[in-house]
C-alpha cells in the first residue's frame, strides 16, 4: 500500500532516501511514544497532520496497531474488506444485520458482509468465530456468557438492542403472574436457552427458587405453544417472534419480558468479533460494530421497513405484525463502553447466583476479559 510523505518541514534537510522513510507512521509512532510527556503545543501539531490531507495517519491493514485511538477513527481504504458474519436468520433479534447489508451501511463502510447461516450450538459457533471461519456474530449474550467461560477468543464490542425474550402464562390454566407459576412446569427450546437462563435469574430475584419451584420442560421451539394448549406446561419462554406471535392469538398471557422492572435498560443481543480480528485489524472491527449498531437505529426508526427486510430474509409473521414486534424493543438502546462492560459483569453475576457460571468466576474481570471497546 502506498504511504504518503508527511510534510516538508519535517523531512528538511533530510536526504531524498531518508525523507521517505520518514513516513506518517514513523510520526505517529513518535507521538503515541512521548504520551503525557509532550507539550501540549506538539499534540497540537499532531492533530494538526492528522487533520490534513497530507498528514493523514490512515491505518495499514496487516501492520501493528500503534496509537489505537487514532487509528481506529479512520475510514477503511483500498477494495471493500470481506468478512463472514454468523447469524440467525430465523432470529428476529439479529435484524440490524439485515438491515445494514440492504440498505448499504456495510458498504458505506467499505465492508462486503457475507451472512453465516448457524445452527449449531454456541459452543461450535464461538469457535467458528475464535478460529477464523467467520470474523464475527450476532448472538444473546445470555446464552453467550456460559461458553464464553472456556476462553474462547472472541471479543464483544457492543450491545444491539433488548426486549425480544417473552414469558407467556396459559389463560386457561390462570398463569398471569409469577406467583401463579410456583408448582407449575415452563416449556423452553432447550435447556441452555437465553429464555431459561434470564427467567431463572428474574424468578430467583423475586424469590421463587427457579431450580425447585418450577419444572422446565423442554420442546422444539415451534411446538411450545402447542404443549401449553396440551396442558403439559403452564407456561412457555422463548426469544421472538414466535412468543410475540403467539401471544396475538389471545390464549396466552404476557407475565414478564427482559425488559420488566431493573431490566429496562438492559441488552439481550450483542456483536461478537474474533480476537485475532481485533488485535490486527482495528479499523475493520470498529467499521462492522458502527455499521450493526447504525443497522439497529435504522431497525428503531423504521420498523416497518426491518420488518420487510426480516420477512425476506424468512422470517415468520406478518410485516405489519412484525414492524409492531419491533417497536417494542429497543433498537435505540445499544451500549458500548463502561455501560456494556457493567451489563455483562450484571448478568455473569446473576449468572452464578442461579448456578449457570461457575462460583469462581470473577465477574469484574470476566466482563473485562469478553469485551472490548473498539470505538474510541
Amino acid at each position: 500500500m502506498e504511504k504518503r510523505e508527511i510534510g516538508n518541514s519535517l523531512t528538511k534537510g533530510l536526504s531524498e532516501a531518508k525523507r521517505g522513510a520518514f513516513s506518517r507512521r514513523s510520526v505517529l509512532t513518535l507521538v503515541c511514544t512521548l504520551g503525557a510527556t509532550a507539550p501540549l503545543g506538539m499534540f497540537g501539531a499532531a492533530r494538526a497532520l492528522t487533520a490534513s490531507g497530507t498528514g493523514s495517519l490512515s491505518y495499514i491493514p496487516g501492520e501493528p496497531l500503534i496509537c489505537r485511538a487514532a487509528a481506529s477513527s479512520e475510514e477503511l481504504q483500498g477494495p471493500p474488506r470481506q468478512l463472514k458474519l454468523a447469524w440467525n436468520a430465523n432470529a428476529a433479534c439479529t435484524v440490524a444485520a439485515a438491515v445494514a447489508k440492504e440498505r448499504g451501511i456495510f458498504a458505506k463502510h467499505n465492508l462486503d458482509v457475507e451472512f453465516v447461516n448457524f445452527g449449531g450450538s454456541t459452543d461450535q459457533l464461538l469457535e467458528a468465530i475464535a478460529t477464523g471461519k467467520a470474523d464475527a456474530g450476532l448472538g444473546l449474550a445470555l446464552r453467550w456468557l456460559k461458553p464464553l467461560e472456556q476462553g474462547f477468543d472472541v471479543r464483544i464490542t457492543a450491545g444491539v438492542h433488548g426486549g425480544c425474550i417473552r414469558l407467556l402464562g396459559s389463560k386457561a390454566a390462570n398463569i398471569d403472574s409469577l406467583e401463579s407459576l410456583r408448582g407449575k412446569a415452563i416449556g423452553i427450546s432447550d435447556q441452555s436457552s437465553p429464555a431459561k437462563n434470564f427467567f431463572s435469574i428474574y424468578l430467583a430475584k423475586k424469590g421463587i427458587d427457579p431450580a425447585q419451584e418450577v419444572e422446565w420442560r423442554q420442546y422444539p421451539a415451534n411446538l411450545l405453544a402447542l404443549a401449553v394448549d396440551k396442558g403439559e406446561v403452564q407456561a412457555l419462554a422463548e426469544i421472538d417472534p414466535l412468543p410475540y406471535l403467539w401471544l396475538k392469538e389471545g390464549k396466552l398471557n404476557e407475565i414478564a419480558t427482559n425488559l420488566t422492572g431493573e431490566f429496562a435498560d438492559r441488552t439481550c443481543c450483542v456483536l461478537a468479533i474474533r480476537g485475532s480480528l481485533t488485535r490486527s485489524e482495528m479499523p475493520v472491527a470498529a467499521a462492522l460494530t458502527r455499521s450493526i449498531l447504525e443497522g439497529a437505529d435504522l431497525v428503531a426508526s423504521d420498523p416497518a421497513d426491518a420488518a420487510a427486510i426480516y420477512s425476506g430474509y424468512g422470517g415468520r409473521g406478518s410485516v405489519e405484525d412484525l414492524a409492531t414486534m419491533y417497536r417494542s424493543h429497543t433498537h435505540h438502546n445499544h451500549p458500548v463502553g463502561a455501560t456494556l462492560k457493567k451489563q455483562l459483569l450484571l448478568y455473569t453475576d446473576e449468572l452464578k447466583a442461579v448456578n449457570v457460571m461457575k462460583r469462581s468466576t470473577d465477574p469484574a474481570k470476566f466482563a473485562e476479559r469478553i469485551y472490548l471497546d473498539v470505538l474510541s
